[in-house]
């Protein structure tokens, strides 16, 4: 085991080399430092396993983060992004009650 405290660099590819026409770009958001004491938003969209994966990471994360509180949030439209959605509004008095959010997707 290295006790070296400098970060490794490695050089990402992409399978689609020059194809992909749209920029590769990180995330917008923020991240929290610290998900003690904070409310944690569990998206939870249409494809199976997003549910049940979602259960899996709050039941760890209250072990972690006691204090946490959790917040549910279901899809309301297949396909359809939220913001753009019938329950837009709900959908946005939900983002502004919680500190972040965690989505899944999966079958």
């Amino acid at each position: 085991m290295t006790t070296d405290k400098t970060a490794a660099v490695y050089e990402v590819l992409s399978p689609w080399a020059e194809a992909d026409p749209v920029p590769q770009r990180g995330l917008i958001a923020e991240r929290p430092a610290e998900l003690a004491g904070k409310k944690i938003g569990l998206f939870h969209m249409w494809k199976r396993a997003s549910k049940p994966t979602l259960g899996v990471l709050e039941r760890k994360l209250k072990g972690k983060y006691p204090d946490a509180e959790f917040s549910w949030y279901e899809e309301s439209e297949m396909n359809v992004p939220e913001i753009e959605s019938r329950n837009k509004a709900q959908y946005e008095d939900w983002i502004r009650e919680v500190d972040t959010v965690i989505f899944t997707y999966g079958d």
